[in-house]
């Protein structure tokens, strides 16, 4: 079997792996399970290496997985300027990892978690 089912319907499932694939987008950095952070591992992947192709399919694949959710908002003199997790993975990840050819995220182990002793991990995109 090629990945793993998480315990989860398979609709349940995809919402959470696009759920956790965009946060990890937007925050650079999030804390979970780790059978989680390896599915969601693969799916970053995937996004960051359509963001560095930058072509119009490219950027409609990852639109089509990624959620519609705010990433970051700046000032600019009088205007505001709202950035999407996809404005972001085109514009800003993208262009960190030109250079590198995949390996984009890191796992850390932390401690267990408490209520069930679930194996817990820092997933984060590398530097």
């Amino acid at each position: 079997m090629g990945y793993r089912k998480l315990g989860r319907t398979s609709g349940h499932r995809k919402a959470l792996l696009r759920n956790l694939t965009t946060d990890l987008l937007v925050n650079e950095k999030i804390v979970t399970t780790e059978a989680r952070a390896k599915e969601v591992r693969k799916t970053a992947e995937k996004m960051i290496s359509l963001g560095k192709k930058g072509d119009l399919p490219s950027r409609r694949r990852a639109a089509a997985y990624l959620m519609d959710v705010v990433a970051d908002v700046k000032e600019d003199g009088d205007d505001v300027v709202v950035q999407t997790a996809l404005q972001k993975l085109f514009s800003d990840v993208a262009d960190r990892f030109k250079e590198r050819n995949g390996g984009y995220t890191r796992i850390l182990k932390m401690e267990e978690r408490r209520g069930d002793a679930a194996k817990m991990v820092v997933l984060e995109l590398v530097d």
